[in-house]
């Protein structure tokens, strides 16, 4: 009786081992996908940064001359 009931327990110890095996690999499949839209989320971001940095530096260079001038007086 003692041998079954053993094995019984490692029997019940594994079905649970495989069920959170399944659930981690579902959390894990779940955060590589928010992952990923955040990486995409953060390059689009750097690249829009990136484009407003072109526009305040053409808008800079279009500043007449004359008022870095009256600036640093």
């Amino acid at each position: 009786m003692s041998h079954t009931t053993l094995i019984d327990q490692i029997a019940q110890r594994v079905e649970h081992l495989l069920l959170r095996h399944e659930e981690l690999q579902r959390t894990n499949a779940l955060l590589a996908t928010q992952v990923q839209e955040l990486t995409h989320e953060r390059d689009l971001l750097k690249s829009r940064l990136g484009a407003a940095r072109h526009r305040i530096d053409a808008l800079i260079d279009r500043l007449p001359q004359g008022a870095d001038a009256k600036d640093n007086a």
